[in-house]
């Protein structure tokens, strides 16, 4: 609140019957710029105050309502005091110099905990979850300027006391501390990481779907243990997507699609979903779809989602003509930015299934329209009540309702409804109208008096009016002025969360005080478990509502259900996720078990994976004598059985066990500058994986990613593409290792040619280089003599669901080469896809001959194995599924430019097909003139004409492809071997 003067200081005790005037200091002229109630104890308030010069601060201290204040002076501003949520003599102040200071005995005293801490990023212990209730979460900056996550005890947080329990820097303003959770997000490289920590454990990674790819996350709620977000994707503008998590709040699966967002003052978002009160699992949220707003409701956390059912009659009586599929109700989901007024919807916990909200009927949400709608059975029937938005009011757990137009002109009448909004009747609260600034009520208390408060006009002091109803009502409620409702969904299903539950309400006809001591719920029964109490694990999602079963969950194609967890050891087991988990807080018990069939399965010994060398703080350079920490992490793979043979490039090498599971940083220093090779490989009994990072001794360097395609001809001209964002044109060096050779090329643009006169595996690795920041990157290509290329396309919907990352590439090549190979059975590592960069999303897929066996001739394989991915893509037998249930077919692109080289160098395969093509028709030829010269030989002939036949069928059958292929969708050229042609010729 603004800052408020002594005069204007009043304070009652008697719900606003009679109000005493607060004297702070007699004579002296005090300034009010806050107030603060303790939330475990009512009787303590502190006020802070200033001088009229802001000059100096002071807080008054009250331990018994007001009645009387001590002075206490301080050293410092206040920005915000935090009350501990427990012990009521204990706060925190945040000044508005970022310095955290705490005190014991209500703000007699006060001591500095930390300085350079972020502001609302400050939190008390939770009660349950810290083991010490002293302790006080910070985010704060240090000397470096990074922004870490520190906690200590109020008692002792010195610098030496200081606890960080994440060891990097965390992102300005991104700590949270929420029941279960601690959760931050960390920016390196360019990339955003976002992480949690249940219940004080080590954090890890929130795990959403691979390509979510975030630009923003917002906690939405964290009770019941579990994690609803909203996730803005990278193709997101003015929406969010809302996920659920599992109850360590790692694994994320989708709820919602494209829920409005707005973006207010101080870049702050409002999601539109709203958690409603007084019933768990209920959510609203409005979901915007081609320009279209529509409120959706669900009664399981998410599970399902229901449009509105509108009302059939409308306030007067009339019908509304509004029916389903075409109209819906729709709600405005807005918070309100005065703390006294209620917003566009109110909900409560002490009057469950009792919804006031304003909106439309009609096809979508319009903004202009905010018409008031009641329900009082949690959104299953409706009803309207006004032609405006009103601000709403609960009284005695929603016995009376009171509603205050929303307007700017002045009021003297209010709205009340005893009947749960069947009926209205209306009070003069003042004889002269006000201008209404909210409306109070004895915060936690069930009463009948309410205060309406405002001002006569904008020059004039505040107007306080009490209203009280109690004496509408003669007597207590008894039970048999009680009914029963019983909470349904909007199919009518009883059955929600796993059990049903009635609720008590006063019948309509009684006029009578439920009181404070009045519970709502009446019973609850567990009911068996079905399909509907189960949603899709993370990885999967549900098949599209045109599919025989709405219920069935599929993996996602870039999700291996088999696959073990990164964190799978040797002698653990894991779960193989069938695709379906149970709905978090749902007790339903037996019937229907959709995770029965789990398999607990061995972890595997599986060789190390993902193997990355960097420098600790993201850099890949430094300054000659400077000590380094070379940090090795493995994504994937068993570390208790890998060895790490470790290279620093300056002849120091060394072997190390449990490198990555330590996580101990290896401490080096480089005394003379240059560049140096450091290599990292890491191998057990399943296979190995090495790393290599060059390291230049002179600046900071960082990361980077080469896209490359990864078959390439002998002899042949490629292009090595170094992807960089931010791009720098004009300011970045680029410097390209072929091999492992330490003498790079140079170049200023991100692109360069090359070619390769020896076959086998070469690696390739760039450095980006502008001022001191360097990225890196590196892929191993393969150089061979022989192989097939065959252009693919993919169906337009891909496009809208491409990202356009070398990552995501990847995967979907991955996937097109895992599908053909389980199609047409050649081996998976013959195959390889590769997704171009840009729209349309198109690929080509390389088919490598297979390794030469010395002791059999080689065969027409190569021949049946293009066929018969022909023969498959022809007869669109290859796709996969996207979000949503899109379903993508791959099939042969036309290229229009006839056929494709084998690989090789320049057209020499063309040629030996053009020279076997002519030794044919020579050899037909001689054959021909031979059996014209020796009449009598018809049989020779005839059986030579069968042998032509088999002899041409290969040559016949690449002609027959090339021509189909060229016709409808690329030139393909299949080579055949001279020994092979010469074979048929003297056979």
């Amino acid at each position: 609140m603004g800052k408020v003067l002594e005069s204007s200081l009043w304070r009652s005790s008697d719900f606003g019957t009679s109000y005493t005037k607060l004297t702070l200091q007699p004579g002296v002229t005090t300034v009010i710029d806050n107030f603060y109630i303790c939330p475990t104890n009512k009787r303590k308030v502190i006020l802070v105050s200033s001088s009229l010069s802001d000059r100096d601060q002071s807080l008054f201290l009250s331990a018994d309502e007001g009645a009387t204040f001590q002075k206490q002076p301080i050293p410092f501003f206040v920005e915000t005091l935090i009350f501990h949520p427990k012990e009521e003599d204990k706060v925190l102040a945040y000044t508005k110099e970022s310095k955290l200071y705490v005190s014991s005995d209500l703000g007699k005293k006060w001591t500095l905990l930390q300085e350079r801490v972020t502001k609302d990023h400050v939190f008390w212990s939770v009660s349950g979850v810290d083991a010490d209730p002293d302790l006080v979460h910070v985010e704060a900056q240090d000397l470096g300027g990074d922004f870490r996550y520190v906690t200590c005890a109020i008692h002792n947080c010195s610098e030496k006391m200081l606890t960080a329990p994440f060891a990097g820097p965390i992102d300005h303003g991104s700590l949270t501390v929420q029941d279960d959770y601690i959760f931050f997000k960390a920016t390196s490289a360019n990339r955003t990481k976002y992480y949690v920590s249940y219940r004080r454990n080590e954090f890890v990674l929130m795990k959403l779907p691979k390509y979510a790819l975030p630009k923003d996350l917002q906690i939405i709620s964290t009770d019941e243990s579990q994690v609803f977000v909203a996730v803005q994707e990278w193709y997101q503008m003015d929406t969010y997507n809302l996920y659920q998590s599992d109850p360590r709040g790692v694994r994320y699966a989708l709820v919602l699609q494209d829920v409005r967002s707005s973006r207010q003052a101080e870049e702050s978002v409002l999601i539109d979903i709203l958690e409603v009160r007084g019933v768990k699992g209920v959510f609203l949220a409005n979901q915007k779809i081609d320009g279209k707003v529509m409120t959706l409701i669900t009664y399981n956390k998410g599970r399902d989602w229901d449009y509105l059912r509108p009302p059939s009659m409308d306030m007067n009586g009339k019908p509304t003509n509004c029916k389903p599929p075409d109209c819906h109700l729709h709600l405005h989901l807005r918070w309100a930015d005065n703390p006294y007024v209620s917003g566009t919807v109110h909900t409560k916990d002490t009057a469950p299934g009792l919804i006031m909200g304003a909106g439309n009927l009609g096809s979508q949400l319009v903004e202009y329209k905010e018409e008031m709608y009641i329900t009082s059975d949690c959104g299953h029937t409706w009803r309207q009540v006004f032609e405006e938005e009103h601000h709403i009011l609960y009284l005695d757990h929603g016995g009376v309702i009171v509603a205050i137009k929303d307007t700017s002109i002045p009021l003297k009448i209010l709205k009340f409804s005893v009947d749960e909004g069947l009926t209205w009747s209306t009070h003069n609260f003042t004889s002269t109208s006000v201008f209404v600034d909210g409306l109070l009520s004895e915060p936690g208390d069930e009463t009948l008096v309410m205060t309406v408060f405002g001002h006569i006009s904008f020059r004039s002091d505040w107007e306080l009016v009490k209203v009280d109803f109690r004496p509408s009502f003669s007597r207590q409620c008894s039970e048999e002025d009680y009914s029963s409702w019983e909470l349904s969904n909007l199919q009518g299903d009883r059955c929600i969360m796993g059990q049903q539950r009635s609720f008590r309400k006063r019948k309509s006809t009684s006029w009578c005080i439920k009181g404070r001591s009045f519970t709502s719920a009446l019973t609850s029964r567990v009911c068996e478990c079905r399909d509907s109490d189960f949603l899709c694990d993370y990885g999967f999602e549900r098949s599209p509502s045109s599919e025989s079963s709405t219920n069935k969950c599929s993996a996602n194609f870039w999700f291996n259900p088999l696959s073990p967890p990164d964190d799978c050891a040797l002698g653990q087991t894991y779960t193989s996720s069938l695709g379906y988990r149970k709905v978090v807080s749902n007790v339903c018990e037996g019937g229907v078990d959709m995770q029965q069939s789990q398999v607990q399965l061995q972890c595997p010994l599986t060789p190390p994976r993902g193997l990355q060398v960097s420098i600790q703080g993201e850099a890949v350079a430094v300054r000659p004598g400077e000590d380094v920490l070379f940090v090795v992490r493995q994504e994937q793979g068993d570390v208790l059985t890998t060895k790490y043979q470790v290279d620093l490039g300056d002849g120091f090498k060394a072997m190390y066990v449990n490198l990555t599971l330590t996580g101990e940083p290896i401490r080096h220093r480089y005394e003379s500058p240059g560049i140096y090779c450091v290599s990292v490989r890491a191998e057990n009994t399943a296979g190995h994986d090495e790393a290599v990072l060059f390291v230049q001794v002179n600046s900071p360097l960082q990361a980077l990613y080469l896209e490359v395609v990864p078959v390439i001809g002998l002899n042949q001209e490629v292009n090595l593409t170094a992807v960089l964002l931010p791009l720098n044109p004009n300011l970045t060096v680029f410097y390209w290792w072929i091999g492992h050779s330490l003498q790079p090329l140079l170049s200023l643009d991100n692109s360069v040619t090359t070619r390769f006169s020896d076959t086998g595996d070469v690696r390739v690795t760039v450095q980006a280089a502008c001022g001191n920041s360097v990225l890196q990157d590196s892929r191993v290509l393969r150089v061979l003599d022989q192989f097939q290329v065959m252009p693919l396309q993919f169906s337009k919907e891909l496009d809208a669901y491409n990202p356009n990352t070398p990552e995501w590439r990847e995967d979907v090549g991955l996937v097109v080469t895992r599908l053909l190979s389980k199609e047409t059975s050649v081996p998976q590592e013959l195959l390889v896809t590769v997704v171009k960069p840009g729209l349309p999303t198109l690929a080509d897929l390389y088919v490598l001959l297979p390794p030469p066996r010395p002791t059999r001739k080689r065969s027409l394989s190569s021949d049946k194995r293009l066929a018969a991915i022909q023969q498959v893509l022809n007869a669109q037998k290859i796709s996969f599924l996207l979000r949503g249930g899109v379903r993508v077919l791959v099939t042969l692109r036309d290229t229009g430019t006839g056929a494709e080289q084998l690989g090789g160098g320049g057209g020499y395969w063309a040629v030996v097909v053009l020279f076997v093509i002519g030794l044919f028709a020579a050899g037909a030829f001689i054959l021909y003139n031979f059996i014209r010269k020796r009449p009598g030989r018809t049989v020779y002939a005839q059986m030579h004409n069968e042998k032509e036949q088999e002899m041409t069928s290969p040559v016949s059958h690449s002609e027959d492809v090339q021509g189909a292929v060229q016709g409808n969708h690329s030139g393909v050229v299949l080579s055949i071997n001279s020994r092979e042609m010469h074979s048929y010729l003297v056979s």
